[in-house]
Order: structure tokens, then sequence, then C-alpha cells
């Protein structure tokens, strides 16, 4: 199966959300449609989906976001439709990403990956990446609900 990434464009929005939602990203305190437009205002270029080129339809069956500060370059919500881990779409998704932002001149990537989520640090891992052990915090600033 070919698959081709592009950039996120407004009308793959349900496409995406279900991708996030088949492989539990969406959380209750997570607007995924909040998160979307937010996204779209900053470095929307780094938005990418991923459609199946055998299909006349071009179902979205991945998707995710990075971002780079200036200082960090970080992705989120990267996703791949359940039935399509492991085929190598998400090492291509890293990859594009890790070519993006060294382009921008981003030093080091970071993720954060939910803690017990051993198949999905598994991934990472074999990508290169290892525990900066550190702690992450976060405050919500504009609630979502």
């Amino acid at each position: 199966m070919q698959h081709v990434l592009r950039p996120f464009t407004p009308a793959d929005t349900e496409s995406v959300i279900a991708v996030w939602e088949a492989c539990g990203l969406v959380r209750p305190w997570n607007d995924p449609r909040r998160d979307i437009a937010r996204k779209l205002t900053v470095q929307p270029e780094l938005f990418l989906v991923a459609e199946d080129a055998g299909d006349p339809g071009r179902p979205i069956v991945g998707a995710g976001m990075a971002g780079f500060d200036g200082h960090r370059g970080w992705v989120n919500y990267l996703a791949v439709r359940p039935d399509l881990q492991g085929s190598g779409l998400g090492r291509a998704f890293m990859a594009e990403f890790e070519r993006l932002l060294t382009d921008l001149g981003c030093p080091k990537l970071n993720l954060q990956v939910r803690a017990g989520n051993e198949q999905v640090l598994g991934f990472y891992e074999a990508l290169g990446y290892a525990a900066d052990h550190t702690v992450s915090l976060g405050k919500r600033l504009i609630p979502d609900v």
C-alpha cells in the first residue's frame, strides 16, 4: 500500500479526528477541533496527513502535528490507523518531521508519550529517541470544556 504525506487541509478535520480516536489519542480535556484550529494559526505547514494513494477516495490513514519554538521542536498527535501500525508509515512521518524541523534550524526534537504506553515507547526508541529523564509539567491556560 502506497501512502502520500501532505499538508493538512480543513476538509481533513473529521477524518483526522477519526484516526486520532481510533488510536486513543483524544481525551475529554482536549477538544481535537480546537487543537486543530489552534495549530492552523501557528506553523500549519507542520501539520501533515497521510493518504492511501491506492484508494480512489484517498482516505486519511495517519496524521501528526509538529512545531518549532526556536529552541526545541515538538511532535504531537502523531497517529497511524491501527490496522496500518507497523507498516512504516509512522517512521515516514517522523522522518519528514525531522527533515522539516532540521530545515528550520531545530537542534532537538521532543515528544511526549503517555506513561504505560509501551508499544509507542518502543516505536520511538527504535527510531533513536531516548528518555530525557525529565518530568513533564503542564498547566491549562484556556480550558477546552
